[in-house]
């Protein structure tokens, strides 16, 4: 069968071998080819026959067995046949499918039998060691009571002493349980700390700690202290249990032992039995000795506090140690911080080096306690005292800081201490200046100007605190310096946020309270710009570019002219209130009418004396003259009719005026003068800086001219020059001369001058 299993290369039937595969056969060879396949054929079947032959009884089993199992198939099928037609006969179906449900569901409930059955040996057991519980309580076997609620825990998936156990989608039992748990974990704690605040006790009458190691307790009998400890820390309620503890040290032997002025030393007393030691004690004895305790014994005392507590409480237990340290730790740091080192941070700078010792010993006292495992050896958290005292500085400078600022505060709240009815300024051309109760002793200078000036107590004393400020800025260390620095930008800002609300209602009127804060903001603003040039060189390198005060200045300058412009307002708006009781200046040459108008008068010249100090009231005098003399020229401008008699009074009332205030003309031209040279070509300094007073003057001029004369001073420009206009030199005109062909003429010159 060989020939079989191979393939036929046609080609190789040709007799010609030099045929190309590529190219066609030709007819011949076709024929050729035919004959050759159909011998190789006849080969073929020859070989199939004789391979048949020769292994006729082979095929002979094989036909054979291939029969036997067709007729056993066809038996199967007439088996089955008989027995579908036998089930359908009989309806055994609908009965095997009865018995089959009824087997599922016996098998069924015996399963939920047996769930129930060990659910309920569950519960049972549950309950029982519940029941081991409550009576390990009672005998005192505390340690065995928390192993068995700690797998109880475990057991009823209690993920917190306190869970919402409502939410389960479980029996109510369970539940139950889990409540039960809850009231004998109470139970457990409520007893153990009872246990423990009868084996550690204070007899604050004597002043003694107590502890013992073994006690009775009702129905518990020789209950170990250890044991106790032991079992809270196994139940996971070691700091519940010892917070009581924590506590009663804190209160009596901690709080007593950190105070500067103690005055006992602490003495140990262990009294041991014939075997074993049944109790310690520790007594605070009052010292002998009146001396100052200082901070090493402060810390020894504690030590050895701690030092008993880690033998006789915690029993040389690391964990037991760390759980009371973590109890205590926190308010111990506190109150040594605040009853001691706080108290011992040095008020000088200079002696700031001398608390080195200090930082020392703390630094020893917490290496101390990270031996006795009282304190983290890792947690930086836990060296509060240390932390402390190495920014030893920091904490004087916020002291310092703190009391610099609450002086600030104190002398601005009280800058308006004395009663508003006693200020009095003398007039500013006297030498005296006084304003009672808050004003400076003398007047200050002014730094970058020519002048001085009277300011408040509360100015010159907060700048006082801001150089002590800035002078111990260039004795201190870089950290402390810039504490100091800002305690001094704090302090003047403090005038800023605190002056203009306490005295709102006296700046919002013409009192001289406002002539008092407006010095102040000038004379602060000019002190602020001479610090840095003052103390910058001395200052510590590495806060020179930090430290600038150039950015207040402008503040207070702006407070100033704020101030400055709304008192200005006020004045003139008083002064135009002060000539409306003048009634317009009519009929003067009436004996009431003239006294009215001169009590106006009188009022604006009393205005004007009791301005603003020097160059401020000086330079703003001229405003306030200008408002003036402009509403007087006015109204009698608008006056309609005048007699002979009331021109000469209103003569009369314009020199008044003058003459007053000749005082303040001269202050405000003295001040002129020394700003600036003045020589022949220079015009009155006074018509410059007043130009109302000029036309107020000619008025008065005007007042008692013939008609050719007003006439003539008009087309010559005189009058012009003086601020008149047209149509004030011909109502003035009517209102004083009667109507003449001469009145008309010069009117009309008047009017085409003008129009020309």
């Amino acid at each position: 069968m060989d020939v079989l299993l191979g393939s036929i290369d046609v080609r190789e039937l040709l007799s010609t071998q030099d045929i190309e595969e590529s190219s066609p056969l030709s007819a011949p060879d076709l024929h050729l080819l035919i004959d050759r396949l159909q011998i190789r054929s006849l080969h073929i079947k020859q070989k199939v026959r004789d391979y048949i032959l020769s292994h006729q009884t082979e095929f002979s089993q094989i036909f054979s067995t291939c029969s036997d199992s067709i007729t056993q198939t066809e038996e199967i099928s007439t088996d089955l046949s008989n027995i579908l037609q036998l089930i359908s006969n009989n309806n055994i179906d609908i009965e095997i499918r009865g018995v089959s449900k009824e087997i599922c569901s016996v098998k069924r409930d015996l399963k939920e039998k047996k769930e129930l059955l060990s659910l309920v040996q569950i519960i049972v057991s549950l309950v029982e060691r519940l029941k081991v519980v409550k009576e390990d309580l009672k005998v005192g076997k505390l340690v065995n009571a928390a192993e068995v609620l700690r797998d109880l825990k475990t057991d009823l998936l209690i993920h917190g002493d306190r869970e919402e156990v409502g939410d389960r989608r479980e029996p109510v039992v369970f539940e139950l349980l889990r409540k039960e748990w809850l009231d004998c974990f109470d139970d457990f704690q409520e007893v153990c700390v009872r246990v423990v605040s009868n084996a550690i006790s204070f007899d604050s009458g004597n002043g003694r700690l107590r502890v013992l190691f073994k006690l009775s307790i009702e129905k518990m009998k020789d209950v170990e202290l250890h044991m106790v400890l032991t079992a809270m820390e196994v139940a996971g309620v070691l700091d519940y249990g010892l917070a009581k503890v924590a506590d009663l040290m804190v209160k009596h032997i901690i709080i007593p032992t950190v105070k500067v002025d103690c005055n006992f030393h602490l003495v140990e007393e262990l009294l041991p039995n014939s075997e074993q030691m049944d109790e310690a004690i520790l007594c605070l004895v009052v010292s002998s000795s009146d001396s100052t305790v200082d901070s090493a014994n402060i810390y020894s005392r504690l030590i050895q506090f701690i030092k008993f507590i880690h033998k006789t409480v915690c029993f040389q237990n690391s964990r037991w140690m760390t759980c009371f340290g973590r109890l205590t730790w926190p308010r111990i740091s506190d109150l040594v911080i605040s009853k001691f080192l706080s108290k011992a941070v040095p008020d000088d700078a200079s002696k700031v080096a001398e608390f080195q010792k200090i930082g020392e010993l703390t630094t020893e006292f917490e290496a101390s306690l990270k031996d006795l495992m009282f304190i983290s050896v890792t947690d930086k958290k836990d060296e509060k005292l240390s932390s402390f005292v190495q920014n030893v500085e920091v904490h004087f400078a916020a002291r310092k800081k703190k009391e610099i600022l609450a002086n600030a505060r104190n002398l601005l709240l009280h800058f308006d201490s004395a009663n508003p009815s006693d200020y009095t300024i003398k007039h500013p051309s006297s030498k005296g200046h006084e304003i009672a109760g808050i004003i400076s002793e003398k007047p200050v200078s002014l730094l970058f100007l020519p002048e001085r000036c009277i300011v408040s107590k509360a100015a010159s004393q907060l700048m006082e605190l801001v150089h002590q400020a800035l002078q111990d800025v260039c004795l201190s260390s870089a950290r402390v310096a810039l504490v100091f620095y800002h305690a001094a930008r704090d302090a003047l800002f403090l005038y800023e946020a605190i002056v203009p609300v306490k005295l709102q209602k006296q700046l919002d009127s013409v009192t001289q309270i406002a002539v008092l804060v407006h010095n102040d903001c000038l004379f602060l603003a000019q002190e602020i710009l001479g610090l840095a040039f003052q103390y910058r060189p001395d200052f510590p390198s590495c806060i020179k570019e930090q430290a600038v005060f150039v950015d207040i200045a402008p503040r207070f300058h702006q407070m100033a002219d704020e101030l400055l412009q709304k008192q200005i307002q006020l004045v003139c708006i008083n002064l135009e209130k002060a000539i409306d009781g003048a009634d317009g200046f009519q009929n003067t040459h009436q004996m009431q009418q003239y006294e009215s108008a001169k009590s106006s008068i009188d009022q604006c010249v009393a205005y004007g004396s009791h301005f603003f100090l020097r160059s401020t009231y000086e330079s703003s005098m001229s405003s306030v003259l200008d408002f003036v003399f402009s509403i007087i020229t006015k109204d009698i401008l608008l006056l309609d009719d005048m007699a002979a008699e009331e021109t000469l009074q209103l003569q009369r009332l314009i020199y008044l005026t003058l003459e007053n205030l000749s005082c303040v003309f001269e202050s405000v031209v003295s001040v002129n003068v020394e700003e600036n040279a003045q020589d022949d070509a220079t015009p009155d300094p006074l018509d410059v800086l007043v130009p109302s007073l000029r036309k107020l003057r000619k008025l008065a001029d005007l007042l008692d001219m013939s008609l050719k004369t007003i006439t003539a001073s008009w087309e010559s420009g005189e009058l012009v020059s003086c601020g008149f206009t047209p149509s004030e030199v011909e109502n003035f005109i009517k209102a004083i001369f009667t109507d003449s062909p001469l009145r008309k003429e010069c009117l009309w010159r008047i009017v085409s001058l003008y129009r020309n």
